[in-house]
């Protein structure tokens, strides 16, 4: 039986970067400024109309805020929360139970919801827009269907691919909410922040350094402060420096653009064995011995938008940015007889 998860402080036996870390109103959230004034004007109009909040989607990368804007959005109605994950709701008997248990305007959250079967999307249209589902009961000539409503309610999606999600399911949801990619401004505020939480002694230029190397990307931001915090420990007196930030990061293989290890040897062997590109991802993939699927979901979205590779219809090519990273210059002959391998 699902029990109703009513919004209060985590437990002390929770994460550290969830339980200290996560911020627990919206005025306490740095950044995606348009969301938060979008989500202060529909709270406070449903406040005032005495209505549940309209159904919610927020799309984007992992690591942006998503999920902490789905649990700040309850605590500033003042409603509980049932928390649901996508993958695990393989059948519309799986859901009955979350939609059954709510109360009057409490929050449904569903994570990674573009992972629910079709059934599961289909069963939720009645629930969304009716505020009722049907439960068929019995099997065959002696089935009987079971029409129950349910308590007004909010329904909060998160996916970082919106694409994937069925267009009657999209058009739903009165507010969709797409988050981006941080500036180092406001990471270095939420790092400041953070710091101040774990009570760890974070110089500014220290601050600075960790923000330009966190692709833009709160959960990146607050991994590395963890990180070098534990280095300042070990290695040093316990206080952040600029110098004990990049050697901490230096440990790790961080460079100054954010690129690790395996970032930087994508690059590497597109350079040396492919003279730059254009290659197929099926073929650098099978040269470094790691999966496709690994190259294209991890390692190519920030090269992308670093500008250091670029997609071509003939396959992956390295731009004269990513040749400089790497300290590499593009052979003379580049663009004349380069082997071609097709786009996968």
């Amino acid at each position: 039986m699902v029990r109703e998860s009513i919004v209060q402080p985590e437990p002390q036996d929770e994460p550290e970067q969830e339980v200290v870390l996560r911020p627990k109103r919206i005025a306490e959230m740095v950044g995606q400024r348009e969301v938060v004034e979008v989500l202060h004007i529909a709270i406070d109009a449903a406040r005032k109309r005495g209505d549940p909040l309209g159904h919610i989607l927020f799309d984007g990368p992992p690591g942006l805020g998503k999920t902490t804007f789905a649990t700040c959005i309850p605590r500033e109605m003042g409603v509980s929360v049932q928390m649901a994950s996508g993958p695990g709701l393989k059948a519309p008997k799986d859901i009955v139970p979350y939609l059954t248990n709510l109360e009057n305007g409490s929050v449904l959250f569903i994570d990674e919801i573009h992972r629910m079967p079709k059934a599961v999307e289909e069963y939720l249209y009645t629930a969304m827009e009716d505020f009722r589902i049907d439960i068929v009961l019995g099997e065959g000539v002696n089935a009987r269907t079971l029409n129950l409503q349910l308590r007004p309610f909010t329904l909060i999606g998160a996916t970082t691919r919106a694409g994937m999600l069925s267009g009657p399911l999209r058009d739903r949801f009165q507010i969709r909410e797409h988050l981006g990619f941080y500036s180092v401004a406001e990471l270095t505020e939420i790092l400041n922040r953070n710091a101040n939480k774990l009570n760890v002694q974070l110089d500014a230029n220290a601050a600075l350094e960790i923000s330009k190397r966190s692709r833009g990307t709160p959960r990146v931001a607050n991994n590395r402060l963890l990180w070098v915090r534990d280095y300042a420990l070990s290695k040093s007196d316990g206080q952040v420096t600029l110098e004990t930030a990049q050697a901490a990061l230096k440990m790790t293989g961080i460079d100054v653009l954010g690129l690790d290890r395996q970032d930087r040897r994508y690059i590497e062997t597109l350079i040396r064995v492919f003279s730059g590109g254009p290659a197929g991802i099926e073929a650098i993939a099978h040269t470094m011995n790691v999966s496709s699927d690994t190259l294209v979901d991890e390692v190519e979205p920030y090269l992308l938008r670093s500008e250091l590779i670029i997609r071509t219809s003939r396959g992956r090519c390295a731009t004269p940015k990513g040749f400089e990273h790497v300290n590499l210059k593009p052979p003379k002959d580049r663009g004349q007889d380069i082997p071609l391998f097709p786009t996968e």
